[in-house]
């Protein structure tokens, strides 16, 4: 085996850049929240081999870009990170891709008297919705995501049939709280015009889908619900070639209330916050062309 190192796969940028946009246009504001990660691959070698910054775009410059780029507007995460990609590879030759990611947090407006205040907002305490933008040469990659979509039904969940060992104490119940935090990113096919596509509006649908399928039928597992899920939203949406999920199982047990002389008809529960079970998978469409270029950089399984 050869003791020489060389250079592998790398990538640079600057990470986690906050910026608020506030439109002003009207005497109704409007605020867009984001935290953006620029990161930038190409011919990068020199500056690790040789110490030779020629093709270094400081990752200073880059924050100032997304900074500048934000005056202009931001209409969606997707959008916006497809306006740095297209600049940052447009505009240094030696850059042949890279990877940008946004987290978009959502306010709400203030009511006052009853109605909605024109500028003063309080953050709406929802899940964060998320973006991810792959440009590996001619190729463009666009995810869509949520995180911390906290959900729960009350009933129509049971958990039975599993195999049993010495190991085993879980008891088998046909009637349990099911709760969750869903993290969901979908990939579109890369045939779809991502200048003209909506995307603000397709993510209110994905969301209302997922909402949808995690309530509508009775579960019988997490892993059932999590493909029900997914199903929901593929049927609905022919632009979404897949949709990966990571789902723990967020557990209610039933507090014993005897020793005060007290009955537990189902009602009072303790939420433990761990262990916990990880349900993850993917649900793709049938012969949809893989694509974990796309993925690549994300952490976990989604």
């Amino acid at each position: 085996m050869s003791g020489k190192t060389v250079l592998g796969s790398n990538q640079y940028g600057k990470a986690e850049v906050r910026v608020v946009k506030i439109s002003r246009d009207t005497k109704r504001h409007e605020i867009e929240d984001l935290n953006v990660t620029s990161q930038l691959r190409g011919d990068f070698a020199a500056a690790h081999l040789e110490g030779n910054n020629a093709h270094v775009v400081a990752t200073d410059t880059q924050k100032n870009t997304i900074y500048a780029f934000a005056r202009d507007g931001i209409g969606s995460p997707e959008a916006f990170l497809l306006r740095l990609g297209e600049h940052f590879t447009s505009s240094f030759d030696w850059v042949s891709g890279g990877r940008w990611e946004a987290e978009s947090y959502g306010w709400d407006r203030i009511q006052v008297a009853g109605k909605d205040h024109h500028h003063s907002f309080v953050r709406n305490g929802r899940e964060v919705r998320t973006a991810v933008l792959v440009r590996d040469g001619a190729a463009v990659h666009v995810i869509s995501g949520l995180r911390d979509l906290t959900v729960l039904k009350s009933t129509q969940s049971g958990f039975t049939g599993f195999p049993k060992d010495k190991y085993t104490t879980l008891p088998e119940t046909t009637d349990r709280i099911l709760a969750t935090d869903v993290t969901a990113r979908w990939r579109f096919n890369p045939a779809v015009d991502v200048r003209s596509f909506d995307f603000n509006r397709n993510y209110d649908d994905v969301r209302r889908l997922l909402l949808e399928g995690f309530a509508e039928k009775y579960s019988h597992a997490l892993q059932q619900t999590l493909f029900d899920m997914g199903t929901k939203v593929l049927e609905a949406h022919a632009e979404i070639d897949e949709i990966r999920f990571s789902m723990p199982n967020k557990h209610h047990f039933l507090v014993d209330l005897t020793p005060f002389g007290l009955d537990n008809p189902n009602e009072v529960f303790f939420a433990a916050d761990r262990p916990y079970g990880l349900i993850e998978a993917t649900v793709q469409r049938e012969g949809a062309a893989p694509a974990e270029t796309a993925w690549t950089g994300i952490a976990g399984f989604c």
